[in-house]
């Protein structure tokens, strides 16, 4: 290999990256309008979230790695229970907005087998990220993922995947892709986004 190849597929990799991670950073729009493309079967309600019915759902692909707080963490331990992704950033002031509300659902919902992770992406220190989890009493793991591998690769194409940030992604208790918001959350709009695959068989 010719040391000029190296650095360019170098950078291609990090184009592609920094491509999907300029995703809409930090956005705070409420129409959440966005398609997965390919074909996939979800509406967009004008509450700005987007769902799939139930036969037509995808898993994600792995997503695992190290937690803020050092622990190890794979989603796929999760099954069975309805898992709610919330992609983060210290820095992201729409993401203080939603987090008290974050807190308060995980905290009532936990006994009802849900489940909460986050994805902290662009805190390159962890610092931040762990005060931003102290300061709002965070009762969950987020995975650190600062130069937002997990976002990429987690989510197959044509799936509802995260394209901003804040962004929320629903699992249901199959593992499965089954809602997704791309807009600061407040109480109210994430319950209506967890409640029904509570209720599905």
């Amino acid at each position: 290999m010719s040391l000029s190849r190296a650095p360019r597929r170098t950078l291609l990799a990090v184009g592609t990256l920094s491509a999907a991670l300029a995703l809409s950073a930090c956005t705070s729009d409420n129409n959440g309008k966005s398609g997965g493309g390919g074909g996939t079967n979800f509406v967009t309600n004008t509450g700005g979230v987007s769902t799939v019915a139930k036969g037509e759902r995808k898993a994600t692909n792995t997503i695992a790695g190290e937690t803020l707080e050092g622990g190890k963490l794979d989603l796929a331990d999760l099954k069975g229970k309805v898992v709610v992704l919330n992609v983060w950033g210290s820095w992201c002031p729409p993401c203080r907005a939603e987090a008290p509300h974050f807190t308060k659902v995980a905290n009532d919902l936990k006994a009802k087998g849900v489940e909460f992770v986050g994805i902290n992406t662009r805190d390159f220190n962890k610092q931040p990220a762990l005060a931003f989890e102290e300061d709002y009493e965070v009762p969950y793991p987020s995975l650190y993922d600062p130069a937002g591998k997990l976002i990429v690769n987690g989510f197959p194409k044509g799936t509802l995947n995260p394209q901003a940030i804040p962004s929320t992604v629903v699992l249901d208790k199959d593992g499965k892709i089954a809602a997704r918001s791309l807009m600061a959350l407040d109480e109210k709009k994430l319950r209506s986004m967890i409640e029904p695959l509570l209720a599905e068989k």
